[in-house]
């Protein structure tokens, strides 16, 4: 017989209280003031998210993490000067996996800063050898992206000089890319951040510029280099009057303040003419070429420059 303090629960009041949990997982997952009742597909939901976090916990130990790269190339001439650096998993089962289906919950576990030190150590790597093998490419640059969680890390900073000092890359071959969004969560801690980064040698870049809620007050503030166009305003320029209308006034604006335009998403001939018009500096996208491994893009950067069908290949 069972002690009289012994809390004894069978099967169906443990699937109760496990129902339960889901269900107040569920709503926690949806906002404050919520209430959720529980679904039996909430389990299997559950198991599935559980799965996919222990995956990714494992994915860096395992080698699965690949980092692409993107040309960034300078209108006028065509030339490749800079190179984005992308993250792709290659999980096991799944393929390739696109860093929209992991990225949100690595942000959200806190996965996205080993991941994140993990990438740029790789770019600086890589941006290194490339410098080694083509020493009369001097303009040429490694951009990485921070997600808001490494941005607002204590060691970002330490964590950046040892990628470098590591790699034996200097700081001017370096360009980090942040959202407007992540400016505007705490303005003057960005900017004393940033402020921090230039000083180094690294240059700044405003990425998906135009979704976000900087205003012009704001963005001469900033101590930063580039700004780059989203490409939602990019894929109807010269048919839509809107979008058209805001792309050359953030050129415009850009030029006023010193800064360099990169236009991102460039699919077409068209959009490319209209660009080089309206004097924006570079540009990035499907009709220079798609995200690639750093062998496929080594074979490029001899040649000093992209066809524009390279997309085709």
């Amino acid at each position: 017989m069972a002690r009289p303090d012994t809390l004894y629960v069978d099967g169906h009041a443990f699937s109760l209280l496990r129902n339960a949990d889901l269900a107040m997982y569920r709503a926690k997952a949806g906002g404050n003031a919520r209430h959720v009742a529980f679904e039996a597909r909430m389990q299997n939901n559950i198991l599935t998210r559980l799965e996919f976090e222990n995956d990714l916990r494992r994915a860096i130990e395992l080698g699965e993490m690949r980092v692409y790269y993107q040309p960034i190339v300078e209108l006028e001439s065509g030339q490749i000067v800079d190179v984005e650096a992308l993250l792709r998993w290659q999980h096991p089962t799944r393929g390739l996996v696109s860093p929209i289906d992991f990225i949100p919950i690595a942000e959200e576990t806190g996965l996205i800063i080993p991941i994140g030190k993990w990438v740029l150590e790789e770019a600086c790597r890589q941006a290194a050898t490339w410098r080694a093998q083509f020493p009369n490419e001097p303009r040429l640059t490694v951009s990485v992206n921070l997600s808001p969680r490494q941005f607002q890390q204590p060691a970002l900073i330490q964590q950046i000089e040892h990628a470098l000092s590591q790699a034996g890359l200097s700081a001017n071959s370096l360009k980090l890319e942040i959202t407007e969004g992540m400016v505007m969560r705490d303005l003057e801690a960005t900017i004393s951040t940033l402020r921090r980064l230039r000083k180094l040698g690294i240059k700044i870049a405003i990425d998906d510029f135009g979704t976000g809620y900087s205003s012009l007050a704001y963005l001469k503030r900033l101590p930063i280099d580039i700004i780059k166009i989203d490409r939602s305003f990019i894929q109807d320029i010269g048919q839509d009057q809107e979008n058209t209308a805001i792309v050359r006034a953030i050129i415009s604006m850009a030029k006023a303040l010193n800064l360099t335009v990169t236009a991102e998403g460039i699919e077409t001939v068209e959009q490319l003419d209209l660009l080089r018009g309206w004097n924006c500096d570079r540009g990035q996208g499907y009709l220079f070429a798609r995200p690639m491994e750093a062998e496929t893009l080594t074979a490029l950067l001899p040649l000093g420059g992209l066809e524009t069908g390279a997309k085709a290949a």
